[in-house]
């Protein structure tokens, strides 16, 4: 999404303060409970400022949600890029890990998502989440090929099916740590990462050993 360019033509410390501050809005009462009015109090910006930046709500939301996935886009890129060539349960498990530091660090991120992962109503939910996993898939693929190409992986493995797990594995896992009750006895938390580390590791040579068996 783009923004108007008379938002583009703003200095960029005030785009990034409208951005933020919007974040914390979506994050904290979800896109049928963010107020525009309570944004523009909250910036000290007349409300009519906001919709000449972004056309409407849904349009600073796409806006905010786009760059939420650039940035952790970012940090899986950081993770596939540092792992080439290593072990597949190497490379899984610093996903793992680099997902949970992500939502650690970026919370209101992370809230967002899950507040339209789990409320249906939500405008344009379909074309966000798709995006989502659309970008889970991207960085995914190539893990599970270099290791088929390398002999670590059978070649008979089916690729969409390998990441169709790892994704759903990897969604949980973080969820698991943000969401106690999503938690089934492994005691992870956002807030022990140590914790987090060890089971990170031990979860990844479980799914290396089981794409083998494949």
């Amino acid at each position: 999404m783009e923004a108007s360019p008379t938002f583009q033509n703003i200095p960029p410390d005030k785009q990034r303060r409208v951005l933020d501050e919007a974040q914390k809005e979506f994050a904290e009462r979800g896109f049928l409970g963010a107020s525009m009015n309570r944004l523009a109090a909250r910036l000290g910006i007349a409300k009519g400022s906001i919709f000449k930046y972004f056309g409407s709500k849904e349009g600073l939301f796409a806006k905010v949600f786009d760059g939420a996935v650039e940035h952790f886009s970012g940090f899986l890129r950081k993770s596939r890029d540092e792992t080439v060539g290593r072990p597949l349960a190497e490379r899984l498990e610093r996903l793992l890990v680099v997902g949970t530091d992500f939502v650690r660090t970026h919370p209101d991120i992370y809230r967002i998502y899950l507040k339209m992962l789990f409320n249906e109503d939500f405008p344009l939910r379909e074309r966000f989440l798709g995006q989502v996993r659309a970008l889970s898939a991207r960085f995914l693929t190539p893990i599970i090929e270099q290791a088929k190409a390398s002999g670590e992986l059978p070649a008979s493995l089916e690729t969409p099916l390998a990441v169709f797990v790892l994704d759903a594995v990897l969604d949980r896992f973080v969820q698991s740590q943000a969401q106690s009750w999503m938690d089934t006895g492994l005691h992870l938390s956002l807030s022990d990462p140590e914790t987090s580390r060890r089971a990170a590791s031990r979860l990844a040579e479980m799914l290396a050993g089981g794409f083998r068996v494949g």
